[in-house]
C-alpha cells in the first residue's frame, strides 16, 4: 500500500512539475490597422524566463524577453509602442520581410524572358518587397499551441501580381520557443507559377535591453570569409571580397563599433556604417550552422544565430535617427540596435553568379532561423 501511495505521489509530483514548466501560448487583441483590420498579439512563454510576443501585423517579432546573467528577464528587440508607428514611420521592427527581402536594383528583374517591375521604395531600388510588402499586411493566425514547445503559425496569401511579382504565393511563418531558451523562426512558401522568393526576419536587437542605448560595445562574430561590396545605393557590385585585413572581418569577435567610423573605408561611408551581405557560403547548406554570435558585456546575454542560408545581412542601425519613440518610452538613436538577417544575396534575381531565387510550382521555399540564448557569467 505504501508503494502504491509513493508511486501515486511521484506521478503527481512529476505531473505537477511538468505542468509548471510547460510552455503556454495565448492570444489577445492588439488594436487595429488604419483600415480597421484587427491585429492579434500571440504570447509564448516557456517557464524558463523566455517570453516571445508575435504580432499578426507583419508576422512580426514584437518582443522577446530573455534572462541576463542575474536571471532577470529583459526585452531585447526594438519596436513601436503601438500600431501607429508601423504606418507613420516604417522601419521593419521585427517584421517578416518579402516577397524579396533586401534590395532589387532599379525595381526590375527578368524571369523566363519576361521583365517584371516592382515598386521602388529605397532610392532607385526596391527594398523588402516594395511599398506594401509582407511587413504591412495582417497575416492569418492559423495555429496557436501550448506545451513543451509553444508556437504560433501565421499565413499570408499574396495574389498573382502583388507588388508586381508573378504567381500566387502562400507563405507561412512559424515562431516557437523551447525550454533551452531557443527561439526558432521558420518561413515556408509555395507558388502556383514560377516566381522569386527571399523571406527573412528583420528584428532589431539590443542584448542590453530595448531602449538601453548603443550596441557599439557588443561583440559580434560572423562566420564568413567574404562579403559583397556595394555601390552608393547599396546594390552589390558583383565582387565577392575577402574580409581579411578589412573593417569587415568579424571572424573573431570584436565590438560592433570598433571600426565603424573608419572614413577611409568607402563601404562604411556608403552605408553610414555596416549594411552589407556577408558570404557565409556560395549555396544553401544542408543543415543550419552557426553564422553569427553576439555577446553583451553589460548584461551577459549571448545570442548565437544558426541558419542554412548562404547570405547574412548585417545592419548596424545606421538610420535610427532619434525620431522614433520605442516601447519603453525612449528614442532610438543611430547605433542603438543591430539586425542579422539570414537570406539569399541582395539582387540575386539580376545576378546569376549569386545563385537563384527562383521558386517553381510543386517546390517549397524554406528559411529556418534558430536563435540560441545563453549568458556569460563573467562580469565586464
Amino acid at each position: 500500500m505504501k508503494f502504491v501511495t509513493s508511486l501515486a505521489t511521484a506521478i503527481l509530483l512529476a505531473t505537477t512539475t511538468a505542468a509548471a514548466t510547460a510552455g503556454e501560448a495565448t492570444k489577445a487583441s492588439f488594436g487595429s490597422t488604419p483600415d480597421g483590420t484587427d491585429v492579434t498579439l500571440v504570447t509564448l512563454t516557456n517557464g524558463h524566463g523566455m517570453t516571445a510576443k508575435i504580432l499578426s501585423l507583419g508576422a512580426a517579432l514584437y518582443a522577446l524577453e530573455v534572462p541576463d546573467r542575474n536571471g532577470k528577464p529583459g526585452d531585447i528587440v526594438l519596436g513601436y509602442p503601438d500600431i501607429k508607428g508601423t504606418f507613420a514611420k516604417p522601419q521593419y521592427f521585427g517584421d517578416t520581410v518579402g516577397r524579396y527581402a533586401n534590395r532589387i536594383a532599379k525595381g526590375r528583374f527578368t524571369l523566363d524572358g519576361k521583365q517584371y517591375t516592382v515598386p521602388v521604395n529605397d532610392g532607385p531600388n526596391s527594398l523588402h518587397g516594395g511599398k506594401l510588402g509582407f511587413d504591412k499586411v495582417v497575416w492569418t493566425v492559423d495555429k496557436v499551441e501550448s506545451g513543451a514547445r509553444p508556437s504560433v503559425t501565421l499565413t499570408y496569401v499574396s495574389p498573382d501580381g502583388d507588388q508586381g511579382y508573378p504567381g500566387k504565393l502562400t507563405t507561412t511563418a512559424t515562431y516557437s520557443i523551447d525550454d533551452k531558451n531557443e527561439l526558432t523562426i521558420e518561413y515556408t512558401a509555395t507558388t502556383d507559377a514560377p516566381t522569386i522568393v527571399n523571406v527573412t526576419n528583420h528584428a532589431y536587437w539590443n542584448l542590453a535591453g530595448e531602449g538601453s542605448g548603443s550596441v557599439m560595445d557588443q561583440k559580434l562574430m560572423i562566420a564568413a570569409d567574404a562579403y559583397l561590396p556595394t555601390d552608393a545605393t547599396a546594390i552589390p557590385t558583383g565582387e565577392i571580397r575577402n574580409v581579411a585585413g578589412s573593417d569587415f572581418d568579424f571572424r573573431k569577435a570584436k565590438p560592433i563599433g570598433r571600426d565603424i567610423r573608419d572614413a577611409k573605408e568607402q563601404q562604411l561611408v556608403f552605408g553610414r556604417g555596416y549594411d552589407h551581405n556577408w558570404v557565409v557560403s556560395r549555396k544553401e547548406a544542408a543543415q543550419p550552422r552557426e553564422v553569427a554570435r553576439v555577446s553583451d558585456p553589460k548584461s551577459g546575454r549571448v545570442l548565437s544565430l544558426w541558419s542554412a542560408q548562404p547570405g547574412l545581412q548585417f545592419y548596424s542601425g545606421n538610420f535610427l535617427d532619434a525620431t522614433t519613440s520605442g516601447k519603453s518610452g525612449g528614442v532610438y538613436r543611430q547605433g542603438d540596435a543591430f539586425a542579422l538577417e539570414p537570406q539569399l544575396y541582395p539582387d540575386t534575381p539580376n545576378r546569376p553568379e549569386f545563385g537563384s531565387a527562383r521558386l517553381e510550382p510543386g517546390k517549397t521555399y524554406r528559411n529556418l532561423m534558430i536563435y540560441k540564448f545563453s549568458v556569460d557569467k563573467a562580469t565586464k
